[in-house]
């Protein structure tokens, strides 16, 4: 195991990719993981917090390994019998799932904080890492598109992102903070490296960095901040990122990553393919595969972006 201490930047299933392979070589619980939250709604009267869920799942190893988000040897009773009824079933929801989104809803209701649930139920799922949510006020990601505004999980989840994309932004998060405990991170002295994982920038990062207090404490980070890209060959890795770039009149490109992640980061992990962008990047970059389909590829990932972050400190 590397004996280093590192913050990751995360939303959900591609960030977890690499939150897994970061805390497969760390010491336990040298791991932080910032996740969004602009994803969390209210569905059914349950508080769901899809980003933080896949997270506690992946680095507990209980998640849907052919989905990414979810818990493995999941039932499905529940949405059968809510189907049946007429209920809403665009969302779904396994048995095993369920029962944490209605214990954090019980909770938070009694006046807990997301984030004290959270280190509790990692704790009870055995996870030695740190999942910390990016505020517990409420922030909400809405999307203007062609058919109006959308809701975060309106659009993925129901319309399976088929509008139009024309601007994103986040409701509440002017007024939200970043977690006291959540932002000590920064502070401490044996933190390495923060790494910003390759989820969507435009649908899982920024709603972070829309909170002020995590923009300027990561423009102001005392040690090297390295993101890793979300594409490959102008396409994305995992979801709509690629598209919804596209519609926002952006290259697909690393540059266009790195660009947008300007005053942030000191480096910017690329897929070998991409060979040819690099000296168009702007910042310093390390070429690799950066497909984790494996076990031993999140952590080969996980490695040689730690040992970058060395390399740039």
């Amino acid at each position: 195991m590397t004996r280093e201490v590192v913050l990751a930047i995360s939303g959900g299933v591609g960030g977890a990719k690499l939150a897994v392979g970061l805390q497969g070589i760390l010491d336990p619980g040298a791991l932080g993981v910032i996740v969004n939250t602009g994803d969390d709604f209210e569905h059914l009267g349950l508080a769901i917090s899809p980003d933080v869920d896949t997270t506690l799942y992946t680095l507990a190893g209980v998640a849907n390994p052919a989905t990414g988000w979810g818990r493995a040897q999941e039932s499905w009773v529940f949405m059968q019998e809510l189907a049946r009824l007429g209920g809403e079933s665009w969302f779904q929801l396994g048995d095993k799932d369920l029962a944490l989104h209605i214990e954090r809803t019980r909770r938070l209701t009694a006046g807990e904080t997301l984030s004290h649930i959270t280190a509790e139920v990692a704790h009870r799922l055995g996870v030695s890492s740190h999942i910390l949510p990016m505020s517990d006020a409420s922030v909400r990601t809405m999307l203007m598109t062609d058919e109006g505004e959308l809701a975060f999980q309106d659009y993925f989840v129901r319309r399976r992102c088929e509008p139009r994309v024309r601007e994103i932004h986040f409701a509440g998060a002017a007024a939200a903070q970043a977690t006291p405990a959540a932002l000590a991170w920064l502070d401490r002295a044996d933190l390495t490296a923060i790494v910003i994982c390759p989820s969507n920038p435009y649908l899982s990062i920024d709603p972070i960095l829309a909170i002020a207090e995590w923009r300027r404490a990561l423009e102001l980070a005392r040690v090297p901040v390295i993101a890793v890209s979300p594409v490959i060959g102008g396409e994305a890795v995992k979801g709509p990122t690629a598209k919804i770039m596209r519609e926002l009149n952006l290259t697909v490109t690393n540059a266009t990553i790195a660009r947008h992640y300007a005053s942030l980061i000191d480096g910017l992990l690329i897929d070998s393919a991409d060979a040819v962008e690099a000296g168009a990047i702007g910042v310093p970059v390390h070429e690799t595969s950066i497909l984790m389909r494996t076990g031993e590829d999140k952590e080969r990932v996980a490695a040689e972006t730690l040992a970058f972050a060395r390399s740039l400190a």
